[in-house]
Formats: C-alpha cells, sequence, structure tokens
C-alpha cells in the first residue's frame, strides 16, 4: 500500500470506507435508513470543499483502504456547512422515522462555527477512516504526517479532531500520532496536534 493525494476516481470507494468505518471504526452499514447520510456528513463536504487536503491509502490496484480528509478553517466550513451545503440535502434524511438517523440529522443541524473551544489554537480539523486490513500498520499516522505538511504550508498553527467517547480506537490511536487530549463536551472527546512542530514527529 502507498498513501498518495485524492483523486475523484476515489470517490466510490472512499465513501465505502467511510460507511465501513462509521460504528465507532466498525461497520455502520444498515445502521440507518440511507447509509450515505454517514458520508453526506463526514466525507463528501470536505472533498467538495478541500479537495487538496484528502489523501488516500491505496493498494497496488489502486483501490483505497482509507483516507483522511479536513478543512484548515472550521469556522469557516462550519458557516458553509450550515448555509449551503446541508440545506438542500437535509430534506432527503429528515423524513426517516429510523432514530439513529435523525440523531444524525439532529447533529447536523447544530453545525455552526464556534462551537468548539479550541478552534482558536487549532483552528483545523480532520476525520481519519481506514478499513481493518489497513489498521495497525502505521498509515494512519503516515496520512497524519500529509496532511501536517498541507496545512503547515498553510500557516494553520494547529489541527483537531473529534471522536465519540465510546470511539476506544481512536482514544488510543491520537495520543500515539502525537495529539494532546483537549476538552470536550460529555460524550465527546477531542484531541490536538500543535503544527508547529516537526510534522515527522507526529
Amino acid at each position: 500500500m502507498t498513501v498518495r493525494p485524492y483523486d475523484p476516481s476515489d470517490l466510490d470507494d472512499l465513501v465505502e470506507v467511510c460507511i465501513g468505518t462509521a460504528d465507532n471504526g466498525s461497520d455502520a452499514t444498515g445502521l440507518l435508513d440511507d447509509d450515505l447520510l454517514w458520508a453526506e456528513l463526514y466525507l463528501l463536504p470536505y472533498l467538495e470543499r478541500h479537495p487538496d487536503l484528502a489523501f488516500v491509502v491505496e493498494d497496488d490496484g489502486g483501490r483505497a483502504h482509507g483516507y483522511i480528509v479536513a478543512t484548515d478553517d472550521t469556522d469557516a466550513f462550519e458557516a458553509w456547512f450550515r448555509d449551503e451545503w446541508w440545506p438542500p440535502r437535509r430534506a432527503a434524511y429528515a423524513a426517516s422515522r429510523d432514530q439513529n438517523q435523525a440523531d444524525l440529522v439532529a447533529s447536523a443541524d447544530s453545525r455552526a462555527p464556534g462551537v468548539w473551544a479550541h478552534e482558536g489554537t487549532h483552528p483545523a480539523h480532520l476525520h481519519i477512516d481506514l478499513l481493518p486490513d489497513a489498521q495497525g500498520k502505521g498509515w494512519g499516522t503516515t496520512l497524519i504526517s500529509y496532511l501536517a505538511v498541507a496545512l503547515g504550508h498553510r500557516g494553520v498553527p494547529g489541527v483537531h479532531a473529534v471522536a465519540s467517547a465510546e470511539n476506544v480506537g481512536a482514544a488510543a490511536f491520537y495520543p500515539k500520532a502525537g495529539f494532546e487530549e483537549l476538552t470536550a463536551p460529555r460524550g465527546s472527546r477531542a484531541f490536538g496536534l500543535d503544527l508547529q512542530r516537526d510534522p515527522a514527529s507526529a
């Protein structure tokens, strides 16, 4: 396997990876009335707004087994998500009576700039997902390093990631990748990486 920048031809593979890891790192297929909602919230808007901040882990055949996506400005991204990305898509998902889907729609409705207190020191944020066959082999740390270099070139001082408090994989991964735990609302855990350090040390 290798890491490279995102290409639009990766889109279908990345959606599969997103859904296949959306349940706190496990396969979320069938948990919602429409599985695509996971990607509409946590993958596709990042590829739309910041394709140059997306990197992919691919096998020798060119199939993606993982990715990292990000924004360099969380406040600006969340304002765009609230005002432009989510409104034309909301109705397709909000009619569902499935509670899991309703909870995700409510979460999307609450997204707005200024929600996270650490956006001042860590204005970028990321989402990273790897299929099981790509986990535990250093690819996650490599993806972080690629993103750190890209964000560093833009002068971004720090990046953060947020995970469910139930996501034990994320809780183990981020400290190993050089992140420090940040304050977060109950039910969540947040981790921040200072990009003033050498990205190779992350």
